[in-house]
């Protein structure tokens, strides 16, 4: 009796011990609990790569890996779906526009000088973007007012169309501004030189507010030894001239700076470089992202957004939950109707196997879908059916004549290799399909699995325990709690 008290102790040890880790660490909840954005991104073949092999998707979703880890959104997940599909989950992110620029920019960093004799043709065409832009940002600004944008300079705006050979071009005003930054950038390159450094030398990136203006902030970046003597070189060819070093990013200036007469001898050296361009706090960290992961080694295209609102998320947690709850209260009205005393041991049992799975999610911790509460009710139906294993063989013990007590010990010994060859055999399943499996079917075989071994452990140890310890007390300690008078031999009755 001691022993059994022993561990009745351990196991409501444990049981408090989980239900206060679970109130100090709540739940990871997916996307589907949660509410959130799924971006679905597709690898386009690009050069000598006609076909998108599973190669060639390792190596983009590495990148887009280290450019959603940067983003900082929690329990996000990048699955590969079907030859050339990713899917982004991002829980409880409502807007995923910065997630679609971030991971759909190739992010090819180019360091170029600009041509010698070309300073009025670089001027004219940056001062030209950068008033496109300027009304573009102004437009939109005022829409988000709800005010009326101001009308366009329409002479203008055909006078640089026909400039640019865009004469005639169709669509919105926006449209037309856009399309007209876009040539200016193609324009911008040819007065630019071939890259002499690009981000494949790039090791680190950071951002930073300017000293003089906390509300403009510049991106940082650190070369390895290649990248530094590269820079070195390439800043004091242009040092104490009228030429500028620009940095483009896929194909767009983003800035351009002097380089000082000072650094005509050496150039600027120590591999770091800063990025400056009138760069907002959200703008600095989407370039910094960008920058740290890497450049695609393939393009990509979003081809579809989605969002969940926190409504639908909390309305699939009610009726899991209810879904859940209901299973419980149906499998204890049986088990208690069915096997008297033992089957509300069994429902005390249940109760502790659903509190430590939960605690052991919380614990590693394991993000739940719907899927995965599926997994979780399933393996409630596994911890059941190993205490009906034993109860039946404690109730035909029983009718052999044999005592009580001896009856739950056989009952256990007999119960025991049939139970772990059954959760052996679904452990392999789970183990398969968390393996080979993607997504949604990971969550399900990872709760599952982990439902199984718990209930292994519930089954064997926590019924045996509160079994044997409500044993102690003899007003308990009747034959007629496990069995009908009927069904009892005369010896046992």
């Amino acid at each position: 009796m001691a022993r059994y008290q022993g561990w009745f102790a351990l196991v409501l040890a444990l049981a408090i011990a989980s239900g206060m880790f679970l109130v100090r660490t709540p739940l990871e909840l997916g996307l589907d609990l949660r509410g959130g954005s799924q971006l679905t991104v597709e690898v386009k073949p690009a050069g000598e790569i006609t076909r998108v092999g599973s190669e060639e998707m390792e190596a983009v979703k590495a990148v887009l890996e280290r450019r959603v880890n940067g983003l900082g959104v929690a329990e996000s997940t990048l699955q590969t779906v079907g030859e050339s599909q990713l899917v982004l989950q991002l829980p409880g992110e409502q807007d995923p526009t910065a997630a679609a620029r971030v991971l759909g920019d190739t992010a090819l960093l180019e360091f170029r000088a600009q041509k010698p004799d070309t300073s009025g043709t670089f001027r004219g065409l940056r001062q030209l973007r950068d008033q496109a832009e300027a009304i573009i940002k102004l437009r939109e600004e005022q829409l988000r007012r709800g005010e009326t944008p101001e009308a366009l300079n329409l002479d203008q705006l055909r006078e640089a169309q026909e400039t640019f050979g865009l004469k005639g071009a169709v669509g919105s005003e926006e449209d037309q501004l856009r399309a007209l930054i876009a040539k200016v950038d193609a324009e911008l390159l040819t007065v630019l030189e071939p890259a002499s450094l690009t981000g494949k030398q790039l090791v680190t990136a950071g951002r930073q507010p300017l000293q003089n203006n906390p509300n403009s902030w510049e991106v940082t970046l650190n070369f390895d030894a290649e990248g530094a003597e590269a820079f070195a070189d390439l800043t004091k060819s242009i040092a104490g001239t009228d030429r500028l070093l620009a940095i483009v990013l896929d194909d767009q200036l983003i800035s351009a700076a002097t380089v000082g007469p000072q650094f005509k001898s050496a150039g600027i050296s120590g591999g770091a470089a800063t990025i400056s361009g009138n760069f907002s706090a959200e703008t600095a960290r989407e370039l910094e992202v960008k920058l740290r992961g890497g450049s695609l080694p393939l393009p990509v295209e979003v081809i579809e957004v989605r969002t969940i609102g926190p409504t639908l998320g909390a309305e699939n947690i009610r009726r899991s939950l209810v879904a859940a709850l209901s299973g419980l209260a149906l499998v204890a009205v049986f088990m208690v109707v069915a096997y008297r005393l033992p089957g509300a041991v069994a429902v005390m049992a249940l109760s502790l196997y659903a509190l430590f799975n939960l605690a052991v999610y919380a614990l590693i911790p394991v993000t739940l879908t719907l899927p995965g509460i599926a997994g979780f009710i399933l393996s409630i139906g596994m911890a059941v059916d190993a205490n009906v294993l034993i109860f039946e063989r404690i109730k035909d013990e029983l009718r052999r004549g044999n005592t009580l007590i001896r009856s739950i010990d056989t009952g256990f010994s007999e119960a025991f290799s049939s139970i772990v060859d059954g959760h052996l055999t679904t452990l392999i399943s789970c183990a398969a399909l968390f393996f080979l499996g993607t997504g949604l079917v990971k969550g399900f075989a990872a709760t599952l699995g982990i439902g199984v071994l718990l209930s292994l452990f519930t089954a064997l140890t926590c019924t045996r325990t509160l079994l044997r310890f409500l044993m102690g007390y003899s007003g308990l300690r009747r034959p007629t709690n496990f069995l009908p008078m009927r069904q009892l031999p005369t010896s046992n009755a």
